[in-house]
């Protein structure tokens, strides 16, 4: 049997990056994952906004995982057909398999890492033990599960799963290339649906390495016919839903693969589980639209590891009472209250006919298009591609944020100058 303080189940982004935090600390930590090497996975695709970012780089190891991104300095934001901005940005582009494959280059040699599934988790107000496909036992003061979506250790640990929103959005994912020249004429692009009845949001483009990735976001049914025909004609069907997206990219092609990524949006509930604490998407989703979904992992990971996890192993025991401090952390709970309010805000602003949000539809419009204007003169106010324009979503967004203390302005300047 192995020993350790920490024991890890998962090795995506927010596992891997718990182990290159508590390894750094010099705490004893485990980090289990069945791949060697995290195996593609239609997931983040890129960082950006000052939050975000600034949340990365409070981990420590940001800084060096995004000199592998591409960055993209400026995102055009358009919308009917017409360009309404060229804002600055701090976009940080990169695969998501390429993002954990490099987060996990920043775990130290101190951390083991064993490459097998776990099977089966037996909790105590003490120790707990964690049995593997290989054979092997672990022994661990406690248990981190990061393993995202997976059912099986949680049907095991009696763990509660509250489904909020069943097939809240559909993300899709694909390369997009111009026809008859070389290179599209923006850096990046974000364009905003021009009718609530396509049910879609926007589309963003934007670089990874040489290739123009496309992530386009939809409100349907996992079984709506549209998909079906996306999946045999997606040039053409984009056309359709966003027929004048053509006077900002010009004439386009989609070769190659189509991704499809459904997300439920759910909750588990671990409470009075003792010995085993729930990061990220093992906790709860969020959705891909609103793209709070990084901002939800550092948050969690950033607060057990530089918080809660010292100060639990200062003590004897691993109860339920300890655990709990986690779930009610102020931190966390802001972060994830504003990520659940701006999934069904944005779901609304894009698709609902009331007035109430078709008014706020035409204030994103605007409020655009005045930045643009006013951008030569130097007078914006950098709003983000995916901010609602109404005060609840805007307060509790700056109020998540200020939670995540200062941010490191040497280290975001010698990121944008070298990526």
């Amino acid at each position: 049997m192995r020993y350790t303080d920490i024991a890890i189940i998962g090795g995506g982004l927010s596992g891997s990056t718990a182990a290159a935090m508590l390894g750094r600390a010099g705490i004893s930590t485990v980090l289990i994952d069945p791949h060697e090497s995290y195996p593609a996975d239609f997931r983040v695709e890129k960082l950006s906004g000052p939050g975000q970012v600034d949340r990365f780089l409070r981990t420590g190891i940001g800084e060096s995982v995004l000199r592998r991104a591409t960055f993209a300095g400026e995102n055009w934001i358009a919308r009917f057909g017409r360009l309404l901005d060229k804002a600055p940005s701090r976009q940080f582009d990169i695969l998501y398999d390429s993002l954990v494959n490099a987060v996990r280059d920043e775990i130290p040699g101190s951390v083991a890492r064993i490459c097998a599934k776990a099977v089966a988790i037996e909790t105590s107000p003490e120790r707990q033990r964690v049995t593997l496909s290989n054979d092997e036992t672990i022994s661990a003061r406690l248990v981190v599960l990061a393993n995202g979506l997976n059912v099986g250790l949680r049907h095991q640990l009696g763990i509660a799963r509250r489904v909020i929103s069943a097939c809240h959005s559909i993300s899709i994912g694909f390369d997009i290339v111009p026809a008859g020249r070389n290179s599209f004429d923006f850096p990046a692009l974000t364009y905003f649906s021009e009718r609530p009845s396509d049910r879609i949001p926007y589309i963003t483009l934007f670089p990874i390495g040489t290739r123009m990735r496309a992530n386009l976001f939809v409100y349907r049914g996992f079984d709506d016919p549209w998909l079906q025909q996306f999946r045999r004609s997606p040039a053409e069907t984009l056309h359709a839903a966003l027929p004048r997206l053509k006077r900002i990219t010009g004439p386009f092609d989609i070769p190659g693969e189509i991704k499809v990524r459904p997300v439920d949006l759910y909750v588990n509930d671990a409470q009075g589980l003792p010995g085993v604490v729930l990061v990220g998407d093992a906790f709860a989703t969020s959705c891909p639209v609103a793209g709070t979904g990084c901002d939800k992992v550092f948050t969690d990971v950033e607060q057990l590891c530089n918080v809660h996890i010292p100060r639990w192993l200062a003590s004897d025991g691993m109860d339920a009472d300890k655990i709990a401090g986690f779930y009610a952390d102020p931190v966390k709970r802001d972060c994830d209250e504003w990520s659940a309010a701006k999934a069904f805000d944005f779901r609304e602003v894009s698709i609902s006919t009331s007035p109430y949000w078709a008014m706020h539809r035409w204030a994103r419009f605007i409020a655009w298009s005045v930045q643009g204007l006013l951008r030569p003169f130097g007078g914006t106010f950098d709003l983000e591609p995916n901010f609602l324009g109404h005060s609840s979503s805007s307060s509790s967004s700056s109020s998540s944020s200020s939670t995540s203390s200062s941010s490191s302005s040497s280290s975001s300047s010698s990121l944008s100058s070298s990526a």
